[in-house]
């Protein structure tokens, strides 16, 4: 739990341009607290991803009904676009081997988040207006059979 701050930084970091693009400051991974990364931390799957010391990415996995509910998936700006965020789903989907569904949501603007998603099995499944800035893309991934693509080489998991 010692990594909660970390992740929230991260997090902020990651959100911040998402932010941007949708013109609104205050969504939600940018307003949540160290005291609710805690939370979540306790409660849920938290995998991190590290260089040497530094948490350079993060996800959030939660199994309900036979689903894997990913959500907050975020990566460091300079790591961006270097295999963070999809060796942190590949090792989400690894962790939940009888788990045979996934499922996320992105904002519809979001090309380089659909397009990572996209890679690694997930398709579109439906649409959600929440403002008039916002859609949400809701994405699905059924998991195949066999091991799937290795994570980064220094991943830690939290139960």
């Amino acid at each position: 739990m010692e990594d909660a701050g970390e992740i929230l930084t991260v997090q902020r970091a990651a959100y911040v341009s998402e932010a941007q693009l949708y013109g609104d400051p205050f969504i939600p991974p940018l307003v949540e607290s160290v005291g609710q990364i805690r939370d979540v931390v306790a409660s849920g799957f938290v995998l991190v991803a590290r260089d040497g010391g530094r948490v350079v990415g993060s996800v959030r996995g939660r199994v309900e009904d036979g689903t894997c509910l990913v959500a907050r998936l975020a990566v460091v700006p300079d790591r961006q676009g270097r295999g963070v965020g999809g060796g942190l789903l590949a090792a989400l989907h690894e962790a939940f081997p009888d788990t045979p569904v996934f499922t996320l949501f992105t904002g519809h603007l979001s090309e380089g988040n659909l397009r990572l998603y996209r890679r690694h099995g997930y398709r579109e499944v439906g649409r959600e207006r929440v403002h008039d800035h916002l859609a949400l893309v809701h994405m699905r991934r059924e998991l195949r059979a066999g091991p799937g693509a290795p994570g980064p080489a220094d991943l830690n998991r939290w139960v």
